[in-house]
């Protein structure tokens, strides 16, 4: 699985990348379509040095960090080239001054690196002899032409035609087939160093992303989390980077939340806007993070590996493919429970299952889903507004209304009953008063009269 397969998962990953102040195109290339890690030694060793640029940000004066990010500006996408260089084709003047000007742009970033503690941290090959190639005459312009230097009967040829214009046409025939020759030459003592070529550029992406990345965890806050060894996740004050910034940026504050979940199945209830769904689209977006090496939204983070992500969150439906939200939530579920039968670490994030049919059967398919995924090797965490029979499930409730405040901490319980508190939440939303008081009424006296139908 690639970055760019999931970003468009509704958990908030998208915005993680369009925050992340990358410089090149390239770079968001390479980072889309790297893959999710999956073992503990890529995700350390991919934090390791994440790890260093992050101390590099917080050490190194801002205009330094600014003077990097200017160079990396100049990284531009060359795989044609370098692909065209390594089938041993012949390159024009345009595709070696892309070479000329990757090679110059590494040399350049290398030697910032080395000046800032950075050597070795991420290895940029050499470019010298690629330099000597495309630069003859040591100017250092990242420019490419056919120089008089390669060849001294091209010189005089030159000559000639700046002293006989009225040979131009016959010398330039003959100049061109020199030139031919020449970036003939090139191209082939260019051949063996492809190879390094395409690291080198590989290599500045890999800054780009790790720069970007370090700026974004002073910026928002975030954390290296560590391996779970013990395939329990733990989080502390976790929150959604996305929903943080919206509430801010209306002079409201984010409540963090504290959570830990393992191989039993979790199960957390709370009254609508209880922020049930905000707590699974943070664990999903925390693992996506985790697992593609970026920083944590939370202050302390231990997360077990995964080999496979599943979050539903319902109202999903597609009317290309002719389905209701409910047939469209069946088949995600469906493939979670399908997936759960394979030999593969999975976490599975269902959001309000059955949230669209009937109450009766919505609890009973509830339930059931609780029982079949119990004792499967994965974990499951599933929000429900539904008073169920939580079975070996854990239970988590959001604590709902103090002092007439809603507090959205996690505490856990002995069951998985619901907390009535939807008229609270209406009237704390300055609901019509009248339509609260009637519904209080009819609660008091022993509740609202509900007509079932004869198919249910």
């Amino acid at each position: 699985m690639q970055l760019k397969n999931v970003i468009e998962s509704p958990c908030g990953l998208r915005f993680m990348l369009d925050q992340l102040d990358l410089q090149s195109g390239f770079a968001r290339r390479w980072l889309l379509d790297s893959p999710m890690m999956t073992t503990g030694d890529e995700i350390t060793a991919c934090y390791e040095i994440l790890h260093r640029f992050a101390d590099l940000v917080q050490r190194v004066d801002k205009t330094y960090i600014d003077t990097l990010c200017h160079k990396l500006c100049g990284l531009k996408d060359i795989r044609t080239t370098i692909r065209n260089l390594k089938q041993r084709a012949a390159l024009d003047d345009i595709e070696l001054f892309e070479v000329k000007h990757l090679a110059m742009l590494a040399t350049d970033v290398d030697k910032w690196m080395r000046q800032h503690g950075m050597d070795g941290v991420i290895g940029i090959p050499g470019m010298e002899e690629v330099i000597a190639l495309l630069d003859p005459d040591g100017l250092r312009i990242a420019t490419f032409y056919i120089y008089d230097s390669y060849s001294e009967p091209l010189k005089d040829l030159r000559a000639q035609m700046r002293q006989h214009p009225e040979q131009q046409d016959e010398l330039l025939l003959k100049a061109n087939e020199i030139e031919m020759a020449v970036r003939e030459e090139l191209s082939a003592k260019l051949h063996p160093l492809a190879e390094a070529i395409e690291q080198a550029q590989l290599a500045l992406a890999q800054i780009d992303v790790n720069v970007a990345k370090a700026m974004q965890m002073q910026q928002m806050g975030l954390t290296f989390p560590t391996i779970s060894s013990d395939g329990t996740s733990r989080y502390e004050a976790m929150f959604h980077p996305q929903v943080k910034a919206a509430l801010e940026s209306r002079g409201k504050a984010f409540q963090p939340v504290d959570i830990t979940f393992g191989l039993e199945p979790t199960l957390i209830t709370g009254a609508n806007m209880g922020g049930k769904t905000v707590v699974l689209k943070t664990l999903t977006l925390c693992q996506y993070l985790f697992q593609f090496g970026f920083a944590i939204p939370a202050s302390s983070a231990a997360i077990a590996l995964k080999d496979d992500i599943h979050f539903c969150i319902g109202d999903d439906q597609s009317v290309e493919k002719g389905l209701s939200s409910f047939a469209a939530e069946m088949k995600h579920i469906d493939a979670v429970i399908k997936a759960s039968r394979e030999n593969r670490k999975l976490l599975a994030l269902i959001d309000e299952p059955a949230r669209t049919t009937n109450p009766t059967e919505g609890a009973a398919l509830v339930t059931a889903l609780l029982r079949v995924l119990a004792g499967r090797d994965m974990s499951l965490v599933m929000t429900t507004h539904y008073d169920i029979e939580p079975g070996d499930a854990r239970c988590l409730r959001v604590k709902g209304f103090v002092d007439g405040e809603m507090d959205y901490a996690l505490v856990e319980v002995q069951d998985g009953e619901v907390p009535h508190e939807a008229l609270n939440i209406a009237q704390a939303l300055g609901i019509d008063s009248e339509w609260i008081n009637k519904a209080r009424d009819l609660l008091q006296h022993g509740g609202a009269p509900i007509k079932q139908s004869d198919n249910h």
